[in-house]
């Protein structure tokens, strides 16, 4: 390992980590990263912006559970990729930024595009450093991943001038020490049994945590034994099969629905590997009044309305299954939440023979979850259609629908669909995306194709930011600032070497995706949506009552 600058050990370092990918940007400061990838068993994908690069590692991290590394220059370079790095450490996906900067030598005084990076980076962050010793390299990469992957995940950044990128760095990559399993008490388990045994109207809420520790099936073998039905936040899609007869579906609208009747009667809710940064406890348990059984790989945060009666603390499949050997919920009558089941169902269907134009929001994604199967995949970007996917497309599996939830980014959909393709070249893969995000990172199209990932971008097209709109009419009666033109799509698609299409009758749509999910280019699907249902659903989630 002789003979070697810091940035060409720093990629060894990467390496070690088994990383297959670095998103990024080349820059001036950044030179001597980019001839070490150069020679590197790492493909560097090179993107059309920052922040492309960041979602990309971002989805990249949450999807593989390794951490997705991005790589801009420094000053601009490194202010756009921040919100794709804030994004990963709100949703809990590990990611490792890597920043060039100017040269140590002239940091102390004013310098053409110096910013201090790592005070830039710390609100955004689990842990970041500076290189400033070429031979510290090693500990720094390993830390940084050591930290990034750990529970909660996120990101981390590593900062590296170029001055010490080009200095000679003997050393060697750190092994990677095995981290095993942490066990919760025998204490917590039993309280936790005990105070499950009591309760009549017992609700499980899963987060996205579970689906980290790779709980699924001993969380339905959970659930189904001991009876209790169980709802999920927007991240913790497919935790259970939507088909599950206790399955009752997503929560996480910021307005009542029906699962809203399950948390008013509920006299217990077992929180599992849910965090509070997904769904606020002050929606659900306003008056703090539910008590709560936090079963998670780290203790609950604390919040006014989340204040558990036992938290049990560590792996969360083998928690769960020791809860159930200890639990006896004989005799017990069903919980009230399972009546609300049938309504969900036939809420959910209501919409699959709708032929109106504009299309509806529900039956897009009817129409899209007939046409995708139970192991393709679903990234949802942010705006009033993340409402209606989180609401209606619902998953076998867990990782089949990315939502963003945590920082909730808008632009996310288009460069997370790469990094699905990438880790899932076999699956299909559907970008679902307003017009708004759409097109702040629509430039990424040209890396789909460039790299070789062909999956279909599906647009709700209403010529607006409809989720701003649907809150301006909720609180105003009225909106203002939302409305804006649109290019043709079509003809952007095809001006960029991809298929276009347009849905211009509600029929068009299931043969249009099918055709589109054929392509071995990227596709694009301009969809035009009627969002007066937003308001209408607003209007029903006001009338709504609970059968007491």
């Amino acid at each position: 390992m002789g003979d070697m600058n810091a940035a060409e050990l720093l990629v060894r370092c990467l390496e070690n980590e088994g990383v297959r990918y670095v998103f990024g940007l080349p820059g001036e400061e950044n030179l001597h990263m980019l001839e070490a990838l150069k020679h590197s068993s790492i493909q560097f994908i090179t993107t059309r912006h920052e922040q492309g690069a960041a979602f990309m590692a971002d989805v990249y991290g949450r999807l593989t559970g390794q951490a997705g590394v991005c790589l801009s220059t420094l000053g601009p370079g490194a202010t756009n990729l921040m919100t794709g790095v804030a994004d990963a450490n709100l949703d809990r996906a590990p990611l490792v930024a890597i920043t060039g900067q100017v040269g140590t030598d002239r940091m102390h005084i004013e310098s053409h595009q110096y910013l201090d990076l790592v005070a830039m980076f710390a609100p955004v962050t689990k842990w970041n450093a500076q290189i400033v010793r070429p031979t510290n390299t090693p500990e720094i990469v390993r830390k940084a991943f050591k930290i990034a992957q750990s529970e909660k995940p996120g990101a981390v950044h590593i900062d590296l001038p170029e001055n010490i990128a080009a200095m000679p760095a003997p050393g060697k990559p750190l092994t990677k020490a095995t981290i095993e399993k942490t066990y919760a008490s025998f204490h917590s388990i039993e309280k936790a049994a005990e105070v499950i045994s009591k309760a009549n109207n017992p609700l499980i809420l899963v987060g996205n945590g579970a689906i980290r520790a790779h709980a699924s099936d001993m969380l339905t073998e959970f659930a189904t034994r001991l009876n209790i039905p169980v709802a999920n936040t927007f991240m913790g899609k497919g935790v259970i099969r939507y088909t599950h007869p206790l399955a009752l579906w997503a929560v996480g609208l910021q307005q009542r629905d029906y699962i809203s009747c399950g948390f008013d009667r509920a006299d217990l809710v077992i929180a599992i590997g849910y965090d509070l940064v997904e769904y606020s406890p002050k929606k659900w348990n306003p008056e703090a009044n539910i008590p709560i059984v936090h079963i998670g790989m780290t203790p609950a945060e604390v919040d006014s309305s989340y204040i558990p009666a036992v938290e049990v603390i560590g792996d969360i499949g083998d928690s769960l299954k020791e809860i159930l050997y200890r639990a006896d919920r004989t005799g017990k009558p069903d919980p009230y939440a399972l009546e609300l089941r049938p309504d969900i169902r036939t809420d959910y269907s209501y919409y699959a023979s709708d032929e109106a134009f504009p299309v509806k929001p529900q039956k897009i994604v009817y129409d899209l979850r007939q046409v995708l199967g139970p192991d393709d995949i679903a990234i949802s970007d942010v705006g009033a259609h993340k409402m209606w996917m989180a609401r209606h497309y619902h998953c076998e599996r867990p990782n089949t629908c990315i939502i963003s939830n945590g920082f909730a980014a808008m632009g996310i959909a288009i460069p997370g669909a790469i990094a699905a393709k990438l880790v899932y070249p076999d699956r299909k893969v559907v970008a679902v995306t307003g017009d708004g995000g759409f097109m702040m990172n629509c430039q990424e199209l040209e890396t789909a194709l460039r790299v070789g990932t062909p999956f279909v971008t599906l647009i709700f097209n209403d010529g607006g930011y409809g989720l701003i709109e649907w809150k301006q009419h909720n609180h105003f009666g009225e909106s203002a600032f939302i409305k804006f033109g649109n290019p043709d799509f079509v003809k952007l698609a095809e001006s960029m070497g991809l298929k276009g299409y347009r849905v211009e009758s509600c029929l068009d749509l299931v043969p249009i995706l099918k055709d589109a999910l054929e392509q071995d280019v990227p596709a694009v699907i301009d969809c035009p949506v009627d969002y007066q249902e937003n308001l209408r659903f607003t209007q029903r989630a006001g009338d709504l009552s609970c059968a007491m």
